[in-house]
């Protein structure tokens, strides 16, 4: 894809606040900033890229357009600081009960940030040993204001508590292959049986984090996970970055890598790997297992192209089929169009793309039958 200068000019501004690094913008000649705004907006990361209008050290951004990235970024400070106090209440209720819970992504991945707060907040997600999950069910059902369908062979219910989305996992399963997800069940036993967690110190309430082996598992496979199935947005590739920045040199790369191969994975990883060096500026020795072959910059390039096509979690896709048919036919066309997807990444990843498809096609067909 031929890359316009405002396209170019949103990647340098991504970088520049994804580092909090200095940032020159006359070469990309006049830029439209409110494209630049809009694809912020649609990739989740408009407080990023208003970390990086504050780092330009060669061109005067017009007010107008510094206001309306500011003042959106002002909008997710405050929003985070409320779902922060939510975190601190919701935790201390489940301690209360003694239920051990581990928060996944969302607030807990963004303390990895130089600007914590300027990160687009999105649900919050809670793991749950077996147990603990049940009793979580117990504790925040009557809460709710809604709750949705519960997946029950995935151990996933949504609920909305206090105007908050909680999504409450027994598993990370990715619903891609056995093979995945069986490491991740290791993964999962790892934090739950022999305590391998951080901690966030979120408003003097200790809230558990997974150890950072761990995280890395759960955040990469989730996005793959997305990936395939639906699109994935800048903002989950932003994530890991930070994570593996933050915790350079604590990371156990024999463990890292014996689980990417064990998973099969290697191949995305090191294709993203690409991804987060070429497009977000990340080190290279700042990623276990980065590979400067060339063909890994190649598959980058058409994962970036992929991203900005579809948007964030498939933003872009045309979702007007839920309001104008039953369940069971939209559980079709979704069905569909998720192989649809797959296909799309076979000139990406062809042979993990085969092999995913008997999964997609089985957890689909099973979800549709129990109106999940």
């Amino acid at each position: 894809m031929l890359r316009s200068k405002n396209l170019e000019a949103f990647f340098a501004l991504l970088k520049a606040g994804l580092w909090e690094k200095e940032v020159r913008l006359s070469l990309y000649g006049e830029i439209d900033f409110m494209e630049v705004f809009r694809l912020s907006e649609e990739q989740s990361v408009i407080g990023l890229v208003a970390a990086g209008i504050d780092n330009v050290i060669d061109f005067k951004v017009p007010q107008k357009e510094v206001l309306q990235f500011v003042g959106t970024a002002l909008q997710l400070e405050r929003q985070n600081v409320k779902m922060n106090d939510f975190i601190k209440e919701l935790f201390g209720k489940m301690r209360d009960e003694d239920i051990n819970a581990i928060l996944l992504k969302g607030q807990g991945i963004a303390q990895c940030y130089e600007r914590p707060l300027w990160r687009a907040s999105g649900d919050i997600d809670i793991l749950l040993s077996n147990t603990d999950y049940d009793n979580a069910k117990k504790l925040l059902i009557p809460m709710s204001s809604t709750v949705d369908t519960e997946e029950k062979y995935g151990k996933h219910i949504g609920l909305t508590v206090n105007s908050w989305t909680v999504e409450l996992h027994g598993t990370q399963h990715s619903e891609l292959s056995r093979r995945i997800d069986i490491v991740i069940d290791e993964v999962q036993n790892d934090v739950f049986c022999c305590g391998n967690v951080r901690s966030w110190d979120c408003n003097r309430t200790k809230v558990f984090l997974p150890a950072p082996d761990n995280d890395l598992i759960f955040i990469f496979t989730h996005f793959l996970k997305h990936f395939f199935k639906e699109g994935v947005g800048l903002r989950q590739i932003c994530d890991w970055c930070r994570l593996l920045r933050t915790y350079n040199g604590e990371i156990d790369i024999v463990l890292l890598k014996s689980r990417l191969h064990r998973m099969r994975l290697i191949t995305e990883w090191k294709a993203f790997a690409a991804l987060a060096v070429e497009y977000l500026g990340m080190p290279p020795e700042q990623i276990p297992l980065y590979d400067s072959a060339n063909k890994w910059k190649i598959k980058a390039s058409h994962i970036c192209d992929y991203i900005m096509d579809v948007g964030n979690m498939g933003h872009n896709r045309d979702l007007s089929y839920f309001s104008k048919y039953p369940y069971f036919m939209r559980k079709v066309i979704s069905f569909f169009r998720r192989i649809g997807y797959l296909f799309n990444t076979m000139r990406l990843f062809p042979w993990d793309s085969i092999r995913f498809m008997p999964s997609f096609v089985f957890h689909g067909v099973r979800s549709a039958l129990r109106g999940e």
